[in-house]
């Protein structure tokens, strides 16, 4: 086991452009594994970016296996959505749609609606994990509070806030790593949600916690991490695993 994996990681980056990376997670509840995640960002075009999580979750008689897939682009440290998706199955309504945001005619359109959804445009619009990217660019100017309207595929604006709640170190699967700690803030006290990112590690998501009145419903932890670009430093992938 690392002892502390992020100071294995580059984080010497082409100036202006995002990490290319592959995350990979072990979902638990009390502590015993029920699934796995993989999150992958990739550069697909000039200033363009594809963001992609796709988990699986077996608990008892429950299953759930969802893929969220976000393209964006990426300039002067700003995300800017253009289209999202998310398809799910298992226990329960199957869902499967697509939004875009068309930031030319400033609009934004649904699969499941025949015509533009009726919402106020705005330029700070994220989707449901472009917003994830935002963060992380915030953390690394030192923000210490996220506020991003998202838009669901019925055209209601959702407001995500968050604030940077102190800094910790934290024992994971690739090793204890030194982490800043972000609260979800709701409007009230009955949802909870915590995320930790590791500044050695450019600032990546690499624990999320989600609980309700006080109850845990899944905890992510990072396994490994693989940088999937060139750096500065070597061309080659820079793999950190258990």
């Amino acid at each position: 086991m690392l002892l502390c994996a992020g100071a294995l990681l580059p984080t010497s980056l082409i100036a202006g452009e995002l990490t290319q990376y592959q995350a990979n997670y072990d979902i638990l509840r009390k502590g015993k594994n029920h699934g796995e995640a993989v999150r992958e960002l990739k550069k697909i075009a000039d200033n363009t970016y594809q963001l992609t999580y796709h988990s699986n979750i077996e608990w008892m008689i429950f299953s759930d296996s969802r893929e969220e897939t976000s393209k964006f682009t990426f300039q002067n440290g700003k995300v800017t959505p253009h289209h999202y998706s998310m398809i799910r199955t298992g226990t329960g309504p199957d869902k499967d749609y697509k939004i875009d945001f068309d930031t030319q005619n400033k609009v934004v359109t649904s699969s499941s609606s025949e015509y533009p959804l009726e919402c106020e445009w705005t330029d700070d619009f994220q989707d449901a994990i472009s917003y994830q990217v935002q963060v992380r660019e915030g953390l690394k100017k030192g923000e210490t509070s996220f506020s991003f309207p998202l838009i669901d595929k019925k055209g209601n604006r959702r407001d995500y806030n968050f604030e940077v709640v102190g800094k910790e170190m934290i024992p994971l699967p690739i090793g204890n790593v030194d982490t800043i700690k972000v609260k979800r803030l709701y409007d009230n006290d009955k949802r909870q949600a915590i995320a930790w990112f590791a500044p050695e590690m450019d600032y990546m998501l690499v624990r999320m916690w989600k609980g309700e009145k006080g109850t845990e419903q899944f905890e992510v932890q990072m396994n490994s991490f693989t940088v999937t670009q060139p750096t500065a430093v070597t061309a080659a992938p820079t793999p950190v695993q258990q």
